[in-house]
């Protein structure tokens, strides 16, 4: 009987595989290939999320300034793989730096795991709304910086951001250009989507192998109460600024992923609205719980632009004339669902075990 059940979840398992490398090809044929860059941006966001859930799923911290560790990472490979430090200090960096996007995908992620840990020390003593309020302000202040660095020096180029990147290439191939693999013809997005879907693959095994791992259940045991952690002898000090410098490096390394896909990285791309947005795709996918901050990656990360096609065209069937300008509407829509999913599924729509039992035992108390 177990043989058959081992054998059943591999089937499934293999059937899913399948399913998600076809995805980029039916979408294309069926929606067309601007649903294909949609779902590599919907790639990017659950890595982001994924990033965040370590932070706020697994150690308890609320961090509303997550944004700024992505906006690291983007302008890292901005700076190493693009003109810009050519322009800027030609004596320096006559050529600009020009560096492979492998060997700056672990330099980014280490910036931007120093930027956690950067943002962690002041905060060890704080918590619930002053650590919101300061992590919050912090993701401001790298958004400034970023808006605001391009004099006396200029390092980030202002609010005109950064252009030209240089594409990702693997094995020497350019990912921008449209390949030719086994006689199957794969387009940039296509391409784009396989390598994003394999860093999220990666996330996901680090992600689970954290949350089995000592260091998950410390972070756990400092999530559900402080105190009692650091009377068992949890060192609490050392594990919050890893679980800020575990998240950072999530977060930079999808700046890094943005950065090369977009070839242009400016501060817009990186407001207080972004942190907001991947803060709500774990807390609606299910704190804690991986294969539910993916479900809330998709879902918010897809949603919002089936309603941005869909809005208009409804609105002319049916009244004959657009109403509600969509965005507005958009938002609505996307604020009433929150509220309606925290009313209805306070843990999420896919949360842990662990987090349904104690909302079952706190309705209980009650």
């Amino acid at each position: 009987m177990k043989k058959y059940k081992f054998s059943k979840q591999n089937m499934l398992f293999g059937l899913l595989l399948i399913a998600v490398l076809l995805l980029p090809f039916v979408t294309d044929a069926l929606l067309g290939r601007g649903w294909v860059r949609i779902m590599d941006f919907a790639m990017l966001y659950i890595m982001l999320a994924l990033g965040l859930n370590i932070v706020v799923g697994y150690a308890g911290l609320l961090d509303l300034g997550y944004i700024a560790f992505f906006a690291v990472g983007a302008y890292c490979y901005a700076l190493a793989g693009s003109p810009h430090l050519a322009m800027a200090f030609p004596m320096l960096f006559p050529e600009g730096l020009h560096l492979s996007f492998w060997l700056v995908v672990p330099l980014a992620a280490l910036l931007a795991g120093g930027f956690g840990v950067l943002l962690g020390a002041p905060t060890l003593r704080l918590r619930g709304d002053y650590l919101a309020i300061v992590t919050l302000g912090f993701g401001e202040i790298i958004r400034i910086f970023m808006n605001n660095l391009n004099a006396p020096v200029n390092l980030t180029n202002g609010p005109q951001g950064i252009s030209r990147i240089d594409p990702i290439s693997v094995a020497g191939v350019s990912l921008n250009a449209t390949q030719e693999v086994f006689g199957i013809t794969l387009p940039s997005v296509h391409l784009y989507f396989y390598l994003f879907l394999g860093f999220a693959a990666l996330v996901v095994f680090v992600s689970h192998r954290l949350e089995k791992s000592r260091i998950g259940r410390a972070w756990m045991a400092i999530r559900e109460d402080e105190i009692a952690a650091a009377s068992m002898g949890i060192n609490t000090r050392n594990l919050k600024l890893l679980a800020f410098a575990m998240g950072a490096m999530f977060g930079g390394v999808s700046g890094t992923l943005f950065a090369g896909f977009q070839g242009f990285v400016s501060p817009e791309s990186f407001s207080l609205m972004e942190s907001i947005m991947v803060l709500c795709m774990v807390v609606l996918g299910g704190m804690g719980n991986i294969y539910g901050v993916i479900l809330g990656g998709l879902l918010l990360a897809l949603l919002p632009e089936v309603l941005r096609h869909s809005v208009v065209p409804l609105q002319q069937a049916v009244f004959g004339k657009t109403l509600i300008d969509p965005e507005s509407l958009r938002m609505l829509l996307f604020g009433t669902a929150l509220i309606m999913v925290m009313l209805y599924r306070p843990a999420g729509l896919w949360p842990s075990r662990v987090r349904r039992r104690e909302l079952a035992s706190d309705e209980t108390a009650s």
